[in-house]
This record gives structure tokens, sequence and C-alpha cells, in this order.
């Protein structure tokens, strides 16, 4: 991809997204859905390095380039350069494996190559039902088990649910967590997104301990929980920050269209469900009447419909290919490809898909130490994506 002297791409193509739209909703600005498609002009190639995970959802790069992954139903692998993979590591939480819930995301302490601290969201059965928690523990030095495991943070109210559970965790230039819930996906907890009492449909922002994050924009009002960092969020999946601004971007699930890419800022409102580019999965329209501009309420720097299905993302350094130099790349689930999506001036100007012949769902997206991306499926296999 060429770019003129401002970043913008200049030998752009038609829209990646062929398909018809779910609704005749209008964007709130131009560039905001269906940007123009541009294709990577470096050379690369793609391998799968092993297809024998068991449903995958997160990864973490180790600091000697193993790569520390989780499965849905529980367990930790390890996996090798040459593609091993390790027995499952032991010591971690019971989950709760149904509908979407599980072992989620993991990220690593920024000081893990001294303490070996590992954190990771999961679905945590209790009496009741189950809630988006987050856990720590160390990892072995001989990496087969995680021990002084503490469950950290419960997302709550509880509920018996099998949807939305949001899931992943990342670590702040400050040393604090931010966390993705989801609202659970059903209508009695849907409203609870907009609720600041609840912390379901919510980025959070926490301490290594689980404690409110120092600076929190609720940290001082009687009536929201001090961890909330923003709300107004269906069922995010997706969190990065972006290398040069340090910005949180996230990614979250529409329902039948409306899925959205977010630059989130400190105590702003998404908007879910009070405004969405989307419909329900029946086809019917949601709100009455539908609205898809609300003051006081953020609107998604860009938006599918069709839906992505948008899970884990993450922003690229350009370290292995340089023109991908902070662009940000999505794991589509039942789209079935990885959206690489070219960002200026916190405007998305320009699409790609990559992977799109494989047909797999891509669950999350990671670069590695020496500038390759890798991808896990839900089927299994774990992607390496280099320069050739």
């Amino acid at each position: 991809m060429n770019n003129n002297d401002n970043g913008t791409p200049t030998d752009t193509l038609p829209p990646v997204e062929t398909n018809k739209p779910n609704t005749d909703y209008k964007p709130a600005f131009e560039g905001q859905t269906r940007i123009n498609g541009v294709k990577t002009n470096t050379p690369y190639e793609s391998k799968v390095i092993t297809n024998k995970l068991k449903s995958p959802w997160g990864i973490a790069v180790l600091p000697d380039g193993k790569l520390l992954i989780t499965e849905k139903e529980g367990t930790f692998r390890i996996v090798y350069p040459d593609g091993q993979v390790s027995e499952p590591i032991t010591g971690a939480p019971k989950v709760d494996p149904s509908g979407q819930g599980g072992l989620l995301g993991l990220t690593l302490d920024p000081d893990f190559a001294s303490n070996r601290m590992v954190y990771w969201a999961f679905s945590e059965p209790v009496e009741g039902g189950n809630h988006t928690a987050v856990a720590k523990g160390k990892l072995s030095e001989d990496e087969k088990t995680m021990t002084d495991v503490q469950v950290i943070y419960r997302s709550t109210p509880t509920y018996a649910g099998r949807l939305h559970y949001g899931g992943r965790v990342i670590f702040d230039k400050d040393g604090n967590l931010f966390v993705s819930t989801g609202e659970r996906s059903d209508l009695e907890t849907r409203p609870l997104a907009q609720d600041l009492k609840s912390s379901l449909g919510k980025i959070l922002r926490i301490t290594k301990d689980g404690k409110p994050a120092q600076g929190n924009p609720f940290a001082n009002r009687t009536d929201a929980l001090p961890e909330i960092y923003s709300y107004g969020h269906r069922n995010p999946q997706g969190l990065t920050i972006h290398p040069e601004t340090g910005d949180l971007w996230e990614t979250e699930f529409g329902p039948r269209g409306g899925d959205e890419l977010n630059r989130i800022e400190a105590g702003k409102n998404y908007g879910w469900p009070v405004i969405t580019y989307g419909i329900e999965y029946s086809g019917a329209k949601i709100g009455n009447p539908p609205i898809q501009v609300k003051e006081g309420m953020e609107q998604p720097v860009y938006y599918w419909d069709p839906v992505l299905s948008p899970s884990g993302t993450t922003f690229y350094s350009g370290k292995g290919i340089e023109e991908w130099k902070n662009n940000i790349f999505i794991g589509g689930l039942s789209s079935t490809h990885i959206a690489r999506l070219v960002i200026k001036d916190n405007k998305v100007v320009g699409e790609e898909r990559l992977l799109a012949k494989e047909g797999e769902r891509f669950r999350d997206v990671v670069e590695g130490l020496n500038g390759e991306l890798f991808a896990i499926t839900d089927s299994g296999k774990l992607y390496q994506i280099s320069k050739k």
C-alpha cells in the first residue's frame, strides 16, 4: 500500500464488504462503515504452527518467544516455536465453559520476566449462576502449573446465563489492568450496560489486586462503581493500546449488524442498548423508535453491517512489515477472516481481509517478538503470519 504525505492510502480499492447490510441506517459521518479497501504490497506468508489446540481463546507472548494460550474448557497450554504443545498447565480455578464462557483472555505482568505473574479472565461458576472474574497466578519455573492463584475481581451481578462475558484483560502504562465485561445478552440484563451500579457491559480499570485504580472517572461518585472506566458496551472481546498515542481501543459485538470499533475515553458512554447500528437476531428493530445517534453517547470509530464478529485485536508495531505500522488487526469469527484496518487521525481510512480463504473463526491475534502475527482459531489452529 502506498501513502501520500499525510499517511492516507493512495492506491485504494472498492470496499471489502459487498453483501447487503441488515439495515438502511445511515452512518453518522463519512468513513464510519464500508471504507475503501486496501491491499498489502509487502509479500507475506501464513502457516499453521499447530492444529492441536482445543478451542483456544487468548494468547500471550512469553519473553523467550513461546506462546501461553488459554483454552475455553479451562486449561492453559504453551506452544513452542516448533509447534509442540505442552500438557495442560495445572492450578487454574474451575470455569463454567457452557455457551460463550470458559477460560478467556490473559495477559502477562509487565514485570513477568522477574515475577512470572499471569492475569486472566474467566467465567466463574457460583451459586445462582456465573460471572466474569479476573484471577492472577504465578507460572512455575518448569511451566507446568499456576501457583499462588487468587481471584482478584468478580463482576456483578451474578447471572444464570451463558452469553456475553467480554473477557479481555490488558495492562495500561501505569501497571493497572483494563478488563472488558459483557452485558450477558438477555433483555433483562441488557439495561445494566447503562447502570453505573453494575459492572456488566463495561470497561473496568483495576489494580493488580483487583481494587479500583487511582484516577478512575467515577471514583468520587456515590452512585457509581469506582472501578468503571467506560460503559454502554454490549460484548467487548477486543482490547488493545495504540503503541504511539497510548489510547485504549476496543472491539465489541453488535447484534445483527453494528459490530463496533471504539476508541475508549475515561467516563464516556458508548451507547448500548440505547443506540446501535444493528437489529435483533429476529429482525426486529432495537428501540422504539430505533436510534443511532444520541447526545452524550459516543459514536463508534467504525462499524460493520453485516457483522465481523470481532474478537481479539492488536495494534501492529511495523517491526516486520513496515506498511502495517500502527494498523489494527482484528480476529473475525463468523466473518472468518482477520480484518486489517488502516488508522489515521483516529479514523479508519482503509480495510483489508487477511486469511479469508482459510474459512476459520479467528479468536485472537497478537504480535510476536520478531514482527510476526500469531492468530488462533476456534477449530484449534495457531497461525503465524510473517514477511516472506
